[in-house]
């Protein structure tokens, strides 16, 4: 008879060990792969929220800028073109109705700007009487293409129109009542006008655009200049405007033939009243000289040499007057805002996940403006931007 030996099948504890050893070795690596992934997808689309936002803010501010400064383009001649030859269409502070979003008079902020244009439209007319306060009813020159009587065709009720004149001075108003011939106001600004606005004195639709950064809100804003105030990007932690200028200050360019400078309001003839505080022939950029064979000059220094080109306008330079149109005016500006010729924006933005930011005891604060809780590679840095823009409308030679 024969006998068959049997074997026992499976492994040996020492090979189920080194079997178990081997596959958690291959799965942590697996893993270890496989966490980087998933951090990039929870943080890549918190980077492409991040620059369609920015992208947002370029387009809206640039948009704005470029418009910055388009003036009338109707009516008399002396009135019309760039408001930048009337007065400052780009203020580096808050102007408004509302009392907490007007930074008043002479005031420069660098995370704030306000922008003056006049849009395409009909609405574009001078005043045929005196108008020294807003209660005085609005009483135009008849406009090209309203019927007979109706002087006032192209305007209505609740629209934003802003007067002008030659001496730097300016005023907005909201129109309440519209008749055939005239027109009831009230005024935008705090308490009455300005000033009392002659006959000839502009009136016209218009656009007022103030950007500012509200820091508690970490967002950027828009208010209308009026009554309403929205936020145009959210997740803001920086705002910044610079300017840049023509640093030769305006010069008469033919004084026999209409008082033509190069840039700024056009003062008046010398020995007629300015119309301001500022003596006869004189206004807030142009100065006369003494003597029989009196001129008019620049009031304003240079602040650099010819063809260098633009220089950047400091916070003491555009607060410190000459002032426009004069130093009493409640809407006065500084002299050397009409020198601006470009506007330098810096947005800085982040992502609204806390946890895909740094904090600062990592070292690395400078990627962050607002410290989070993120380890790691799960990080999204704070994203910037710097641009320049131009405005074509201040830019227009005489």
């Amino acid at each position: 008879m024969t006998t068959t030996r049997r074997t026992d099948a499976g492994f040996s504890l020492l090979e189920v060990i080194i079997a178990t050893a081997i596959m958690l070795t291959v799965t942590g690596g697996i893993f270890t792969l496989l966490n980087p992934s998933s951090s990039m997808f929870q943080a890549q689309p918190e980077v492409v929220d991040m620059q369609q936002r920015m992208r947002i803010g370029v387009d809206t501010l640039t948009r704005d800028l470029m418009m910055a400064g388009a003036g009338a383009y109707s009516g008399n001649p002396t009135q019309t073109g760039s408001l930048s030859g009337f007065f400052a269409s780009i203020q580096p502070s808050r102007q408004g109705s509302l009392a907490q979003y007007d930074d008043g008079p002479g005031v420069y902020k660098t995370d704030a700007i306000t922008i003056f244009y006049v849009p395409s439209t009909s609405s574009q007319t001078n005043i045929s009487d005196p108008m020294p306060t807003t209660s005085a009813e609005l009483k135009v020159d008849d406009q090209k293409g309203c019927p007979s009587g109706q002087q006032l065709c192209g305007f209505y009720e609740g629209m934003q129109v802003l007067i002008y004149d030659d001496t730097g001075a300016y005023d907005t108003m909201t129109i309440t009542q519209v008749q055939d011939n005239a027109g009831h106001l009230q005024h935008n600004q705090q308490g009455d006008l300005s000033k009392r606005y002659d006959v000839g004195a502009k009136v016209v639709q218009f656009q007022e655009h103030v950007y500012f950064f509200d820091a508690a809100a970490r967002q950027l804003k828009h208010y209308d200049g009026y009554q309403t105030v929205i936020p145009v990007l959210d997740e803001v932690v920086g705002v910044t405007f610079e300017y840049f200028g023509d640093p030769q200050p305006p010069q008469m360019i033919d004084a026999l033939k209409g008082q033509e400078v190069t840039y700024g309001p056009r003062p008046k003839k010398l020995g007629v009243p300015s119309g301001t505080t500022w003596p006869d022939g004189e206004n807030c950029t142009i100065t006369t000289t003494g003597g029989a064979n009196s001129m008019q000059t620049s009031r304003l220094p240079a602040l650099g040499a010819a063809g260098t080109g633009l220089v950047k306008l400091t916070a003491a330079q555009l607060t410190d007057g000459p002032w426009c149109p004069d130093a009493t005016n409640s809407n006065r500006f500084d002299a050397d805002l009409f020198r601006v010729k470009k506007v330098r924006v810096t947005l800085r933005l982040q992502t609204g996940n806390a946890s895909l930011r740094g904090n600062l005891t990592q070292g690395v604060d400078a990627l962050w403006t607002v410290p989070g809780t993120a380890t790691g590679n799960r990080m999204v840095p704070d994203q910037q931007i710097r641009f320049d823009v131009t405005p074509r409308n201040m830019n227009l030679a005489r």
